[in-house]
């Protein structure tokens, strides 16, 4: 037997196991303690794991060395802050900020479990204090400060700690008269922590202009799978360049509420990135392996002649 005859007997056979499973633990709910001894399992650690796509079992080794692309489709499944950082900053050069700052539940929140212990666990899920990164280092030489949103964090979704860390590093990003990239994926603003998420929408675009308008300096947004809800209607839409990936999730709103609100028929496909950039509200689309050297590319004339600030 060759090696491609067994990674398809493989695949086969991993569908065939998994279909088993998810079978058998239908309806199944996992009790507290269940929950508690899952919190320190990596799902990346396995062997294999399923397209979201196509379906296929991918072998995961080769699917980090490929930027999670699905080999078998082309599918760009999700990857978490940490994996984004590595390919797009280069070695050594990444220097982190407000690495401590930590939501407070101010409202004390609760519907099934209490917002402290929804954070709690996400913490422990991610090693992450809230759903970004951000900090600067060199993008091929080139000095950036780079946010970069981690949906496995409580869904990405824009609370307080969120939108202060984004105003701070545009805020730096300003005041060193840097370049600034923002990825985005995201749920939307954080309902658990009612108006004080709301209020980021605001704050952020205030900067924002600051940075780009009063200063001239550039602001690029990198729209990935999924970005929705407050995060599309503020800063994620505000980019000098916007640029999304392949098949990439971006909406205000989910199709089911839309088509309720509007009584009207969305068609399939209206609110992926391929639509988005027909219907003019994209730049580019880039697949993942490309990201960093179209980036460079767009700041190589930016760093040979950087825009004069404005007074």
């Amino acid at each position: 037997m060759s090696l491609a005859d067994w990674f398809e007997d493989k695949r086969k056979f991993g569908g065939l196991i998994g279909a088993l499973i998810e079978k058998a633990t239908k309806g199944y709910v996992p009790s507290e303690r269940e929950k508690d001894r899952s919190v320190n399992i990596d799902t990346n650690k396995g062997l294999w794991t399923r397209c979201d796509n196509c379906e296929n079992m991918l072998y995961v080794k080769f699917l980090k060395q490929n930027k999670r692309i699905c080999e078998e489709c082309g599918y760009h499944l999700q990857m978490d802050s940490t994996e984004r950082i590595e390919p797009l900053i280069d070695r050594g050069t990444w220097i982190p900020m407000d690495e401590d700052m930590v939501a407070r539940d101010v409202l004390e929140f609760h519907d099934e479990e209490s917002h402290k212990d929804r954070i709690t666990f996400s913490q422990k899920r991610t090693g992450l204090t809230d759903a970004i990164q951000t900090g600067i280092g060199n993008l091929n030489g080139v000095s950036v400060a780079l946010g970069v949103m981690d949906f496995q964090s409580m869904g990405g979704s824009m609370g307080s700690v969120v939108g202060e860390k984004i105003t701070r590093l545009i805020e730096h990003a300003t005041q060193e008269s840097m370049p600034l990239i923002l990825v985005c994926s995201s749920g939307g603003a954080r309902m658990q922590e009612g108006t004080l998420s709301l209020m980021q929408m605001a704050k952020i675009p205030s900067v924002l202009q600051i940075h780009q308008v009063q200063k001239g300096l550039l602001y690029i947004a990198v729209l990935t799978y999924p970005t929705t809800g407050g995060v599309t209607a503020s800063f994620g839409m505000l980019g000098d360049i916007i640029i999304a990936e392949p098949r990439a999730y971006i909406a205000f709103a989910g199709k089911r509420v839309i088509e309720q609100t509007s009584r009207q028929k969305i068609p399939d496909g209206f609110q992926v990135a391929e639509s988005s950039f027909d219907h003019g509200l994209l730049d580019l689309i880039v697949p993942r392996n490309l990201s960093k050297g179209v980036l460079s590319e767009v700041f190589e004339p930016y760093a040979s002649a950087p825009c004069k600030t404005r007074v």
